[in-house]
């Protein structure tokens, strides 16, 4: 990398996609200088699949690493037992070392299919958190005062509202910080949502005696129902989500975030994009625009090929009204319940989602045309479901 080249990375590291850097012209002339800096990226296991929302922060770990950068990665498997309070109204249930297990199963290759793993430190927070002693969490509190802790939004509003508050949820900031000092981060990555958690290490790592670490936050990506993009609220698009249904997700993003897409879960570049902003501004069709982000998003985790056959299934699909080339199988049992399958493979989230589609009409026999309206029907041949508009699945006994 040239050194015009290296400066196009650093800008581009330092704008797109970025809400907040604290500090940023301390980070710039680190960046300038030829430093190798240590850049610490954490993830809780509160789900078993990464979405497209929080690969945008992963992907900004990969531009630290192809600029030649430390990168560390550490897995929340403590973390999420705490349970993570950003953003949220009211109590975080605390996650099962099962449920965290299970959700672990493939984390590390999903984080491997956007950073290289043979150039990064992967670590497991528990590894430290799980040996610190009562004392040594005492003394860990001691780098935060109550007040400090309620001048954060949501705790201020949940205080003021009356709104249960655990003494947990205060440690989670506590104990994330203190990852940064078992690394010795100089730069800590998050989203938006992220930005106490992260400014926390800065108050940590100085109690400790530790040079402080610069912040970079990223912007928030809204889900396919227009809030954020939330495992708990399932309007995800997963990067492990099999391509023709990642396309018809992508599809299906609302008109006014199609360029907001386009910068934080694309890689085309920035003349390229506004190009296309400029299309939308001259009146060319939304869905055109969108299916462009919805091939370029499936190339970058499944490849160009696949990007392009997702394509020509959408084509032949939804606006010829056929049935999808690349349709995933489920092999099942006879006489298994379909709802019990769907939920196995995570294809609805639950059977109150299962009742809700079938009681909306939203399942069909795909070949047939058939509304399934018995939530307790099994299956009993080969059969492809229609679900809702734009999901396929094909069941083989």
């Amino acid at each position: 990398m040239n050194s015009t080249e290296k400066e196009q990375k650093i800008n581009e590291i330092l704008t797109r996609g970025v809400e907040e850097i604290f500090i940023k012209k301390d980070l710039e002339e680190k960046l300038r200088s030829g430093k190798t800096l240590r850049v610490k990226l954490g993830f809780d296991p509160t789900g078993a699949k990464i979405h497209i929302g929080r690969a945008i922060v992963l992907r900004k770990l990969k531009a630290f690493q192809e600029l030649g950068h430390t990168i560390v990665f550490i897995v929340g498997d403590f973390t999420a037992k705490i349970g993570d309070p950003s953003d949220k109204l009211e109590k975080r249930p605390m996650l099962s070392d099962e449920d965290i297990q299970k959700n672990l199963t493939t984390y590390k290759e999903q984080v491997g299919k956007i950073i290289d793993l043979s150039k990064a430190e992967f670590h497991y927070n528990a590894t430290w958190l799980s040996k610190l002693t009562f004392a040594e969490i005492a003394e860990l509190a001691e780098s935060f005062s109550v007040q400090q802790m309620l001048a954060r939004r949501n705790f201020k509003d949940r205080y003021d509202a009356g709104t249960e508050i655990s003494l947990r949820e205060f440690l989670y900031p506590l104990m994330q910080g203190y990852d940064s000092v078992a690394i010795n981060s100089d730069v800590e990555l998050g989203g938006f949502d992220q930005l106490f958690n992260v400014k926390a290490g800065r108050v940590i790592q100085k109690h400790y005696g530790k040079p402080e670490q610069n912040v970079m936050v990223t912007q928030m990506l809204e889900g396919i129902d227009g809030r954020k993009m939330s495992t708990s609220w399932g309007n995800v698009i997963n990067t492990t989500d099999e391509p023709s249904d990642m396309y018809g997700k992508l599809m299906a993003v609302r008109d006014d975030l199609i360029v907001k897409y386009l910068w934080l879960t694309t890689e085309l570049s920035s003349d390229d994009i506004n190009a296309l902003d400029q299309q939308l501004k001259d009146g060319e069709n939304p869905r055109n625009i969108k299916m462009r982000l919805a091939r370029e998003v499936v190339a970058l985790y499944h490849g160009a090929k696949a990007g392009e056959d997702a394509e020509a299934d959408f084509i032949g699909t939804f606006q010829k009204g056929g049935i999808p080339e690349h349709v995933e199988e489920i092999v099942v049992e006879n006489n298994v319940p379909i709802k019990d399958v769907l939920i196995k493979k995570e294809i609805v989230s639950s059977g109150t989602e299962w009742r809700r589609l079938v009681e909306e009409g939203a399942i069909k026999n795909a070949e047939t045309g058939e509304i399934i309206s018995d939530p307790f029907c099994v299956v009993k041949e080969n059969t492809v479901l229609k679900i809702g508009k734009k999901r396929f699945v094909k069941i083989v006994i």
